[in-house]
């Protein structure tokens, strides 16, 4: 049983996450992206001469909250720059604004100024508008989303992926014999993209979805949903709850009202899509005791933190390694050397990259695999309970 204290905080983070929940669904926010022709080969290189990469951020606009993002971007870009040996890169930074015509402009821009490739943007909408500009160039673009809908073509998305996710959590539940699952998800565009993640994922592992339930994205919406989702569950057999919600969304409030409603981490296996040990305030959520959810190889997130601060005194962002992550990928596509170090075979060669908070790669329909591990909240700690793989096995797709 929670004491006040708990049940206080928690309470006290559902409404503040509640009103957060505008922001968090931009990041995802999907909308068809039109195409714009065959993956291309990327201009030609010359190797006696500093790589010119164009570093498009989301400042430049005034908005306080995407300065810092902005900020956090271009200095781990330049952390990556000077962990380079071997090529050299000329880091040419464009600022967006956080607006779609703006980037679009500042990427016609940075072409005529000679960039062989772009790492960024990082909105989506931002991306979708670089991505034709960037290809009638024949320039491709490692843009710092996560949105699936501006995946492909020119475009390739550093950002972390809902499939992947899914696709790690839903092996490791079926290796514990608690694979059969339900999926819970909100009724709006981030939802909807989550749980067709997860319904993909299962059709290649060995858990099964047995039951799917949603509820309209609002705290009454939530309440009046409950009956219908205990029922779901205690009826279907599943054996694990499988949450789309963020900690800027519902799921503080969903781990505060499921165990009150007779779906408790004591008879269902909770997991998350998403990071729930950001922000850490998350783990002292008493519902989400022994919840599963992945993330990027913890070592080597706190060896990047720990530089990140040595070289400017604060906490990066969890946006920041993107950014290094496009820079050494675009470093050891540079230093292999050819004609076209850029083009789309070279960016999706299946061994992949290592980036700072572990291997990821990059496939031809633009999305991404990263190394992730499976980690529990416990005793309101973070514990691995599956590390991060090193390294990809097999080719990629």
């Amino acid at each position: 049983m929670r004491n006040q204290s708990q049940t206080s905080q928690s309470r006290g983070l559902s409404r503040r996450s509640l009103l957060l929940s505008a922001a968090a669904s931009m990041a995802v926010a999907a909308c068809d992206v039109p195409a714009i022709g065959p993956l291309n080969t990327g201009p030609a290189a010359d190797p006696s001469q500093p790589v010119p990469v164009a570093l498009m951020l989301p400042g430049g606009g005034g908005n306080e909250e995407r300065e810092t993002l902005a900020r956090n971007l271009e200095n781990a870009a330049r952390l990556a720059v000077a962990d380079l040996q071997g090529v050299e890169i000329d880091l040419r930074i464009y600022q967006t604004g956080g607006s779609a015509e703006r980037a679009a402009a500042m990427a016609a821009r940075a072409i005529n100024d000679g960039a062989q490739i772009i790492v960024g943007p990082l909105f989506a909408d931002s991306a979708r508008a670089v991505g034709p500009v960037a290809a009638q160039a024949g320039v491709n673009v490692l843009s710092f989303s996560n949105n699936p809908d501006v995946a492909g073509g020119n475009v390739f998305l550093l950002g972390p992926m809902f499939e992947p996710t899914a696709t790690r959590l839903l092996t490791y539940a079926a290796s514990q014999d608690k694979g059969r699952v339900m999926i819970l998800s909100e009724q709006n565009e981030a939802g909807e993209i989550g749980a067709r993640s997860m319904q993909r994922a299962a059709d290649r592992t060995g858990a099964s979805i047995v039951a799917s339930e949603s509820y309209e994205f609002s705290q009454r919406g939530i309440v009046d949903s409950l009956p219908r989702i205990s029922s779901a569950a205690q009826s279907s057999g599943a054996q694990s709850i499988f949450l789309t919600a963020s900690s800027a969304g519902a799921l503080p409030l969903l781990a505060e009202l499921l165990p009150e409603n007779g779906i408790s981490p004591s008879s269902f296996q909770f997991m998350g899509l998403t990071r729930w040990d950001i922000p850490p305030a998350t783990l002292q959520l008493s519902g989400l005791q022994g919840g599963w959810f992945a993330l990027p190889d913890p070592t080597l997130t706190s060896q990047f933190e720990s530089r990140y601060r040595a070289a400017y005194g604060s906490t990066p962002n969890a946006v920041a390694a993107l950014a290094y992550d496009g820079i050494a990928a675009v470093g050891a596509l540079a230093s292999r050397g050819g004609n076209a170090p850029f083009s789309a075979a070279s960016i999706t060669q299946g061994s992949g990259f290592a980036g700072v908070t572990g291997v990821f790669r990059l496939r031809a329909d633009g999305s991404n695999e990263r190394g992730l591990a499976i980690a529990e909240i416990r005793d309101q700690r973070v514990n691995v309970l599956s590390p991060a793989p090193r390294s990809f096995a097999g080719g990629g797709s």
